[in-house]
């Protein structure tokens, strides 16, 4: 199983979006959350599409029309939606894989960053999403933009990285991209859904030249 995330930038390379287009086909994911995106980016490989609702509708002037925050791409059937602390910015789709079921949330956190007070309240409502989302016993998988490097002083706070950090050992979820360096933006998986496979981590857009994110993909290999 693969998953990838990207933050396209809110197609700010607009010009080049055939070539953002081919870096989420390449990335030959299984799902793909994209954040800070845009509707005119919907890879075709995939058979589904969710996505948040477009944030013309809560700013208009300062979105453009087909701006969204998060779209979840997969070829997995959806069994259920769940409800998020905020439909514009976090989305969660439960999909039934060869895995077993898994609850997707999509989400960016901290939408000016991780240097304003919104931030702290932003992750704070996250982190009671996660813990209501995996109380039955779900498996979770977080994916997104978090505004957090984990193995270096790229760009974190200590409040945001602790509390993270806490919050996956609370709810027994793993941080696969923990140790990818300079990066932000992350995937989190149930630790009882990973279980002892095998997870490898694949990186795209390093130079920064379609997005100021790097992509990132995981995958799981079944023993």
């Amino acid at each position: 199983m693969r998953i990838a995330t990207w933050n396209v930038e809110r197609l700010k390379h607009r010009q080049s979006l055939s070539d953002i287009l081919l870096a989420c086909e390449q990335a030959k994911a299984d799902i793909l959350v994209l954040t800070e995106t845009d509707e005119h980016v919907r890879p075709s490989s995939f058979r589904y599409c969710f996505q948040t609702p477009k944030l013309v509708e809560i700013a208009p002037g300062y979105y453009k029309s087909t701006e969204i925050r998060v779209s979840i791409f997969t070829s997995y059937n959806c069994v259920r939606c769940h409800s998020t602390y905020d439909k514009y910015t976090a989305l969660c789709v439960e999909l039934e894989t060869e895995l077993g079921s898994l609850c997707v949330y999509g989400t960016i956190i901290g939408i000016e960053g991780n240097r304003r007070p919104s931030f702290k309240k932003d992750l704070q409502k996250q982190i009671r999403d996660f813990a209501r989302l995996t109380a039955d016993g779900k498996h979770l998988c977080i994916a997104g933009d978090y505004n957090i490097s984990f193995s270096d002083n790229y760009y974190f706070t200590n409040f945001g990285r602790d509390a993270l950090i806490q919050s996956f050992a609370d709810n027994r979820v793993r941080l696969l991209t923990e140790k990818s360096p300079e990066c932000i933006d992350h995937i989190a998986v149930s630790q009882d859904f990973v279980k002892e496979m095998p997870v490898s981590l694949e990186e795209w857009n390093s130079e920064k030249r379609l997005s100021d994110h790097k992509g990132i993909v995981v995958t799981i290999l079944p023993g």
